[in-house]
């Protein structure tokens, strides 16, 4: 009786959906198979179809093809949340005309099909950013990552198999999407995000970061900012600007942000709300070691160079990493120390954030989303910070970011600074790396033009030497702007005003 109930109910249900379906899209349902439906709606003058009727049941299809409820349908349809009426409005959005398509099903006219989109970063968050970039049609994407797999990746990085160990994060990647999805066009780039030109940026619609350390979204970020033409009264130019959809996940906490450079805050400007990355004092390493994590740091900082002077560890290596273990779980037992164990010393040495599988799969969603309302301002885009808090219940908050009036990368006013008359110029460099600039190498040049310091070439970091331990009052005057630049700012010049107490 159950099964007969059920039966009849079923029955019910595509009877009703079947009635509720205009006739041409009964046959773009059955158009999948090539078969009449696809010749039906053809002959009714739809040339999504029709063209590719032959050969579609050889090729797969994508999820986002033309048929009813998917991508296509939202993309064909005026949108009652059009991106020009939200509170971020980028671009006015224009429903598609055009309904012809490729043997994948993916509307050639489609933003989708011809954006092109850059991932950044090709681990736990960069792997569900491909999928979910293949699964929404966005078929040309480019991948960068400077990572090799490692046998610990396996467990939530599924685009990634045993035999796959020791290989490019990246180049792995691009070859199982492409495989698995043939509509997709994913290239793939091993190397770090540094080595690629400024060009190589300005060449994409979209900046997806995946990244996992602030240091490399911080140098995303200045690069993205710098490309960005701003004319003589500070308006920048909309055609310069290239969205970036920043994502970041910790344990059951995430985030997803949408930057748009020059216009939004950027990363830069929220550099307050990532704590400085941890350390510890280098005695209590070596002389009172009492957690785990100094007998880690003793075993790499310390043991590693006295026992391979011309070697650097290398952290993808399991040698090298279980080199490291065993000396740090040597170190623990002589100081009676627990705690110590291969996952830790990976955690420790590579700075690695605890991951969870089920959080970069909510935080690559929301990231792709906001990609697809900003390639095709179908939808109203994230105003501009998303953050997700599974640990308390799925609980997501959004809010505004504002602007950083003083940040260094999206902004042009000078920083003022009032300093006492005796400090060196060592000691403000000190500050520049240690203060809420938190600088790398700073290289300083005063606004007459002279050279006060300069971290590279060698021969004149050696010529400007001796100015580190003069008064800056002996070099500069009261008030005059001193121009810093530094790695993690490039093509971008800070400009400090300097008053003397």
């Amino acid at each position: 009786l159950a099964d007969t109930a059920v039966q009849s109910f079923l029955q019910t249900m595509v009877k009703r959906v079947a009635s509720d379906m205009s006739e041409d899209d009964a046959a773009i349902v059955t158009a999948t198979d090539g078969g009449e439906g696809a010749k039906k709606l053809a002959s009714n003058g739809c040339s999504s179809v029709g063209s590719h009727a032959d050969n579609m049941a050889e090729v797969p299809r994508c999820p986002a093809a033309c048929s009813r409820g998917t991508l296509q349908t939202i993309l064909s349809r005026k949108s009652p949340f059009a991106n020009e009426e939200g509170a971020l409005p980028i671009g006015e959005f224009e429903p598609m005309t055009d309904a012809s398509v490729n043997p994948a099903g993916l509307a050639t006219s489609s933003p989708l099909t011809t954006a092109r989109v850059l991932v950044v970063g090709a681990g736990g968050l960069g792997c569900e950013l491909l999928k979910d970039l293949a699964m929404s049609g966005v078929a040309n994407v480019d991948v960068i990552d400077l990572d090799t797999i490692d046998v610990t990746n396996l467990n939530r990085q599924f685009l990634f198999r045993q035999k796959d160990v020791g290989s490019s994060k990246s180049e792995v990647a691009a070859r199982f999407i492409n495989e698995r999805c043939p509509w997709m066009k994913v290239t793939a780039h091993h190397g770090k995000i540094q080595d690629k030109p400024p060009s190589f940026y300005a060449s994409f619609q979209c900046i997806i970061s995946g990244l996992d350390n602030v240091e490399a979204r911080r140098w995303l970020n200045a690069t993205v900012c710098g490309l960005v033409d701003v004319d003589e009264d500070g308006d920048p130019d909309p055609s310069t600007i290239i969205p970036i959809i920043d994502g970041g996940t910790e344990g059951f906490s995430g985030q997803a942000r949408v930057i748009l450079p020059r216009i939004t805050s950027c990363f830069e400007c929220s550099l307050d709300a990532f704590p400085p990355q941890k350390s510890f004092p280098l005695c209590t390493v070596a002389e009172t070691p009492r957690l785990p994590e100094h007998c880690i740091a003793y075993a790499f900082t310390l043991q590693w160079p006295r026992e391979f002077p011309d070697r650097k560890l290398d952290t993808d290596s399991p040698e090298d990493m279980k080199w490291v273990y065993d000396q740090a779980l040597a170190r623990a037992e002589k100081y009676n120390i627990s705690g110590v164990t291969y996952m830790l010393t990976m955690g420790v040495v590579k700075n690695i954030i605890p991951a969870v599988a089920s959080t970069n799969a909510i935080i690559a969603a929301a990231c792709v989303n906001e990609t697809v309302k900003l390639l095709t301002f179908c939808s109203q885009s994230l105003n501009t910070y998303m953050m997700y808090m599974g640990s308390t219940g799925v609980y997501s908050h959004t809010f505004v970011y504002e602007r950083k009036e003083d940040c260094p990368v999206c902004t042009s006013t000078v920083r003022k600074m009032t300093i006492g008359s005796q400090m060196t110029l060592n000691e403000l460099i000190q500050q520049l790396r240690d203060g809420d600039l938190r600088l790398k190498l700073p290289s300083i040049t005063s606004g007459s033009g002279n050279t006060l310091y300069m971290q590279k070439p060698p021969a004149l970091e050696k010529a400007t030497r001796p100015n580190l331990d003069k008064a800056l009052s002996s070099l500069i005057g009261n008030g005059e702007e001193l121009a810093v630049t530094d790695p993690m700012f490039p093509d971008i010049n800070l400009t400090l005003s300097v008053f003397f107490e």
